[in-house]
């Protein structure tokens, strides 16, 4: 078991979980609950006050969850690798969760490691369902699913995505795939990209759902993708159905500045 000698930084990388309901997203925020902020709190803790950041791969927005967030952070205190991680863990709310750490070099940076994200959308197609939709979106009106499916694959490929994103100076972005399923009364919406605007993804899954309701077409969605106004006049499915499941890392060949993870 590798200790880390006391005073002699040590970078590591970790894959955290956790239920984004009482969170105000995973960026720090003065006065907020924060995902980064509670973990932040809890290595300091473990350091003997000293405050380390930690950097996240997505940067979620307030009442996202996240089952495979990566993380990367600093520390330079007494415990072992494996102790340190289950000091870590001992020290979070039931809400979040940390899983086993690995050394990773000094200069990682999860944000510029990944490969790609992939966040999945839950809706509950069926009668109001208090504990379905704690982390689903509920729609009682049947939804088209090969429709959705059909008018989802406009999103596949590189485009411009700013009629499905807050303000970026690059925002072009790589999709793809864009999935849709159904099993019985539960629709996913998975949608995996190299990195996301802001809000990109509740978006997409807004207009997908216009067309579940059959509001909307497949020609209507290549227009309002192509357009420079804001989709839907910026609507976007409620936060509490999204999920970032998986962050693939791995050698990327390009990123462009100043990109944005889905909030």
């Amino acid at each position: 078991m590798q200790r880390v000698r006391e005073g002699t930084p040590a970078r590591f990388s970790a894959r955290v979980e956790y239920d984004g309901t009482d969170f105000a997203g995973f960026q720090v925020q003065p006065g907020k609950r924060t995902v980064q902020g509670v973990l932040e709190a809890a290595l300091a803790r473990l350091g003997d006050g000293v405050e380390q950041r930690v950097d996240g791969a997505g940067r979620t927005d307030a009442g996202v969850h996240a089952l495979a967030q990566v993380i990367g952070f600093t520390y330079a205190g007494r415990l072992a690798e494996a102790e340190l991680g289950k000091a870590l863990d001992a020290l979070l709310p039931p809400d979040l969760s940390v899983g086993r750490l690995q050394r990773v070099a000094a200069g990682f940076q999860p944000r510029y490691a990944a490969r790609y994200r992939e966040y999945r959308y839950t809706v509950w197609n069926g009668p109001r369902s208090p504990v379905r939709e704690r982390f689903a979106l509920g729609v009682r009106t049947p939804l088209d699913t090969a429709a959705m499916a059909r008018a989802g694959s406009v999103f596949v490929g590189r485009h411009d995505f700013r009629s499905f994103g807050a303000g970026d100076r690059s925002p072009v972005r790589t999709v793809s795939a864009v999935r849709v399923r159904r099993e019985g009364r539960l629709v996913t919406i998975d949608v995996r990209a190299d990195s996301f605007l802001r809000g990109m993804v509740r978006r997409i899954v807004a207009v997908l759902l216009e067309v579940g309701l059959g509001t909307m077409d497949e020609t209507a969605v290549r227009a309002a993708l192509a357009g420079s106004g804001p989709a839907l006049a910026g609507s976007a499915a409620p936060a509490k159905g999204l999920c970032l499941r998986r962050v693939a890392l791995g050698r990327r060949t390009s990123l462009a500045n100043g990109e944005h993870e889905e909030r």
